[in-house]
């Protein structure tokens, strides 16, 4: 599932707790945005790490 789901799939789940009084739901939902958000984090920096290998490789050539 891409980010942008994921990250709706938490809105929603936290917005239908928030109507519904589900304290449960809403926690639910706030955790998997703060988890997309840290996927999305953690996806940025192996990419970087992987710009600068490939271009020390470059550079050594």
């Amino acid at each position: 599932m891409s980010s942008a789901m994921d990250k709706a799939k938490g809105k929603l789940k936290e917005v239908a707790g928030k109507i519904t009084g589900n304290e449960r739901l809403e926690a639910e939902g706030r955790t998997d945005q703060a988890k997309t958000k840290i996927h999305d984090a953690v996806k940025s920096v192996r990419e970087r790490a992987e710009g600068i290998k490939d271009s020390l490789k470059r550079d050594r050539s």
